[in-house]
């Protein structure tokens, strides 16, 4: 199996998910790549959220504070701290607020920016990721079920 294959298949299997709406996502993934799947779910991940970090970056701070490398390490050590903090703390609020602060103080910290900065570049890279999702989903088709989807939630939630 070939990287294009599996990316392709990430693809595919992120598309039928927004698409289906009875069944598991699991189950759309074949038996042998099961095990390789979360691997290049978060490598797939890693990218796109560095390059949109990078972009913010770029934006926010300038092209000598703002480096991919700096932007893939934020994206890996804040996902990996989120990650942790998710799984062993039991309240979510709590959380989510430690991992909120530990985003910004990876952003402070390698962008070399002060606390302003850091949420400028976090609120700048949000705007970017959901231009792009939208963008996507257009390119797609798909942007008719995920606005039904979160009309339906927001709706739930009011």
């Amino acid at each position: 199996m070939t990287l294009p294959y599996l990316l392709r298949l990430v693809l595919f299997v992120s598309l039928n998910i927004a698409e289906r709406r009875e069944g598991s996502w699991w189950d759309l993934i074949p038996e042998e790549l099961r095990s390789i799947f979360p691997l290049v779910l978060l490598v797939v991940n890693l990218l796109v959220l560095a390059v949109v970090l990078y972009l913010a970056g770029l934006i926010v701070v300038g092209g000598r504070r703002a480096r991919f490398s700096d932007a893939f390490i934020i994206s890996l050590l804040g996902t990996v701290l989120s990650t942790v903090f998710f799984l062993f703390i039991p309240y979510y609020s709590i959380a989510l607020v430690l991992s909120i602060i530990v985003w910004l103080l990876l952003i402070k910290r390698f962008y070399e920016t002060g606390w302003l900065g850091a949420i400028a570049v976090g609120i700048l890279a949000m705007i970017i990721f959901l231009v792009i999702a939208v963008l996507l989903a257009l390119f797609f088709g798909i942007f008719h079920v995920i606005f039904e989807r979160f009309l339906s939630l927001m709706i739930l939630t009011l």
